[in-house]
């Protein structure tokens, strides 16, 4: 393989100097150095400069009377570069073989795809980098819709950051997005901006009440759901079952329907005045307003904490409110304290 050091002389160091020395041992390859200097005009220092630099590009070669005789430029180019020539040929195969065998894998990979369709209707994954592997994977191959249910409100940066390339790369290939989130993102700024560059690009987003799960619809075939929605990156479930896709895609269109635009409505949206909580849920909201803590409630009440959760996030989203003490104050000014 050709010196890096010697690719580095060709471009940056065939001066003037160097071409006329060239020149004179093309005329004179006898000449001691101290002659050609003279012929030169230079010190005998530049001209052993000048063909030490020629030597290594291949353009002299030392006599055995201990002199140079100059190379043609052509042959001394095919000498210098034909090492470099065959590693870029035996690259160029490696390469190729590389690629024949990747391309044989292909049949096996669809094969493999309609295998796993065909013995399940619902395969779970688990794993945060194996659920990422699996949401890239449908992305890919998306073609014509994606419906997406984002609860919570306000979504982190790290959700934004994945979700943000996956999402364009949709919209630029001419899939129909559309994300419905909760009210509360509205507030969230992040959010909000994320919003704000898809549906530029062409995405449709609303937001709505509240969203019991997470939920996502691919080109109305396949359902992902969280295996376990209490515990964040537990897993998920990919649903093929086309009674259940399509029970999914209704229940989506239900909500969508009954949603609000992201953005052209004002700051927040318009609702009817919310019932008091009763039952169970007023329960939670008294243990809320006294301070208790989610598991504190969930052993006072003898319920699961992931259910008192669930009823925590349904009671700060009908109260419009981001913490707890907010909620206290909003659940007072209504009256649902005292009711």
């Amino acid at each position: 393989m050709i010196d890096h050091e010697a690719d580095v002389l060709i471009e940056h160091e065939i001066d003037a100097t160097t071409v006329r020395i060239y020149q004179l041992r093309v005329t004179h390859p006898t000449d001691h150095t101290a002659e050609l200097a003279e012929r030169a005009g230079l010190t005998a220092d530049e001209v052993r400069r000048a063909e030490r630099l020629l030597s290594r590009l291949g353009l002299l070669q030392p006599t055995p009377g201990g002199g140079w005789v100059a190379i043609n430029p052509e042959n001394a180019a095919e000498n210098l570069l034909a090492p470099l020539e065959g590693d870029i040929l035996r690259q160029r195969v490696a390469m190729a073989a590389t690629r024949e065998r990747l391309h044989a894998l292909s049949g096996d990979y669809l094969e493999a795809r309609s295998m796993r369709s065909a013995k399940s209707s619902i395969e779970a994954v688990e794993g945060i980098e194996n659920i990422r592997a699996v949401i890239d994977d449908l992305a890919r191959t998306c073609v014509r819709s994606l419906d997406a249910l984002v609860p919570g409100g306000g979504q982190s940066e790290a959700a934004l950051a994945a979700a943000a390339p996956l999402d364009m790369d949709l919209l630029k290939r001419g899939v129909l997005i559309r994300s419905l989130f909760q009210h509360g993102a509205r507030r969230h700024r992040p959010t909000a901006r994320h919003v704000e560059r898809i549906t530029a690009a062409g995405a449709m987003v609303r937001t709505t009440g509240v969203l019991a799960s997470r939920m996502q619809i691919y080109d109305d075939e396949v359902v992902v759901l969280p295996l376990d929605p209490g515990r964040s990156g537990a897993g998920v479930a990919l649903v093929r079952d086309p009674a259940v896709v399509d029970y999914a895609s209704q229940f989506f269109q239900l909500s969508w329907e009954e949603a609000l635009d992201f953005e052209g409505r004002g700051d927040q949206p318009t609702a009817t005045p919310e019932k008091a909580p009763i039952g169970q849920e007023r329960d939670v909201l008294l243990m809320m307003a006294a301070g208790l803590s989610n598991d504190e409630i969930a052993e006072r009440l003898g319920v699961s904490q992931r259910s008192v959760s669930r009823v925590v996030a349904s009671l700060m989203t009908r109260l419009n409110a981001t913490n707890r003490f907010q909620a206290g104050v909003e659940a007072a000014t209504q009256g649902w304290l005292t009711t």
